[in-house]
């Protein structure tokens, strides 16, 4: 084991680093040489798994501790120096039932850590829900549709056929477990494990429900009505905790995720929490100044347009975006304003315009006449 680096240096940390200290020096060094990241690299894919093995051993704080004790020795077989079991120093480990628990991973003298695999946690639920987006800006609730597995209305979960009871397991006699002898380095050892027969219920459903055939679950169709909060985004996904399916014999239930789909709006057009739109006006009112009314988000809103105001202009409306989500305060709504070209003129009307060019001329226009005095000193050179 000559050849191993400290698991310290690996991370790029000290001995009293802290559990959050060696959690970060592992997440940048893991994308760093992740093979996803660097594909076919073979140095790399060898510091990823250093990395991974340093990481393993630092962040679980028993492992820790027996390397910090023994160093790389503590990583062998079984766990302890040298990986046997002769002349084997205890120290720090508790004594002989804490060294068994650790090979072995169960009990000493009868004691378990294992548990039966008939409670489960119900499934997690994906559900695509598509809102306004005026009702993505100011929350909403929502009534929803959901297929999941939920407790049998028969049985009440228990499985067993209403009028009749479960019977205690023979092979266990109703404790789940069941007791063997392993045969260790020490000599024969009791140890227990889960009953094969009834998987460590200690029961066994003689009459299974008609309903659900024994599981305790059933697919219903369910309707539930979710709160979408003010500012949520298109694309983001809520989590509603224990709204997934039941779970199996007393398990905790899983959780639903809801994804939000945002429609498009004919006008706004929505950048984190603020709102833009762009707005027509006439020459007439660019040049003059007028005072025009905008939509927002809260209804129409009056802006006051200078004189000489130039096409693609932004006003500012401060607190009209969208609210700030779990927080207080909104965005800012955006208001650009495009000056639009009179099409479709007829005669009277074109010549007034010839006479209104002549009677203004360059001067007027600063952009132009800045523009052409710069192409002229341009082509005279």
């Amino acid at each position: 084991m000559a050849d191993r680096r400290d698991y310290y240096e690996v991370l790029g940390v000290g001995k009293g680093a802290s559990d959050a200290e060696i959690k970060k020096a592992y997440r940048k060094l893991a994308k760093r040489y992740h093979p996803d990241i660097n594909p076919g690299d073979k140095t790399a894919e060898a510091k990823f798994k250093e990395v991974s093995e340093a990481y393993e051993v630092l962040s679980d704080s028993q492992k820790r501790a027996r390397y910090d004790q023994f160093g790389h020795a503590a990583t062998g077989p079984g766990g302890f120096p040298g990986g046997g079991f002769g002349d084997f120093d205890f120290g720090g480990f508790g004594g002989f039932g804490d060294i068994f628990e650790t090979i072995f991973g169960g009990g000493f003298g009868g004691r378990t850590n294992r548990t039966g695999r008939g409670s489960q946690r119900g499934a997690d639920l994906k559900l695509t829900l598509e809102i306004g987006f005026e009702e993505a800006a100011f929350g909403i609730k929502k009534e929803v549709v959901i297929n999941r597995m939920d407790v049998c209305s028969t049985c009440k979960g228990g499985g067993t056929e209403p009028g009749h009871k479960s019977a205690t397991c023979k092979g266990c006699n109703g404790t789940g477990q069941v007791q063997y002898k392993l045969r260790t380095p020490f000599g024969t050892i009791p140890d227990v494990k889960i009953c094969d027969v009834c998987h460590g219920e200690g029961r066994i459903i003689t009459h299974p429900c008609k309903t659900c055939g024994g599981k305790g679950r059933t697919r219903k169709r369910m309707r539930m009505e979710i709160s979408i909060p003010a500012g949520i985004a298109d694309g983001q996904t809520m989590p509603i905790r224990g709204e997934g399916e039941t779970g199996v014999k007393g398990g905790p239930s899983g959780d639903l995720y809801v994804s939000i789909r945002v429609k498009p709006h004919p006008i706004f057009v929505r950048k984190g929490f603020d709102v833009s739109c762009d707005i027509p006006i006439t020459f007439a009112q660019a040049s003059l100044g007028a005072e025009i009314e905008v939509p927002t988000l809260d209804g129409k809103e009056k802006v006051s347009i200078p004189e000489g105001t130039q096409t693609g202009t932004v006003f500012r409306l401060r607190g009209k975006g969208v609210p700030f989500l779990r927080g207080n305060g909104r965005g800012t709504h955006y208001v650009k304003v495009n000056v639009e070209v009179p099409q479709k003129l007829n005669e009277k009307q074109k010549e007034a315009l010839r006479q209104f060019a002549e009677l203004i001329g360059d001067e007027a226009h600063e952009q132009r006449k800045s523009f052409f005095d710069k192409m002229r000193d341009v082509l005279g050179r």
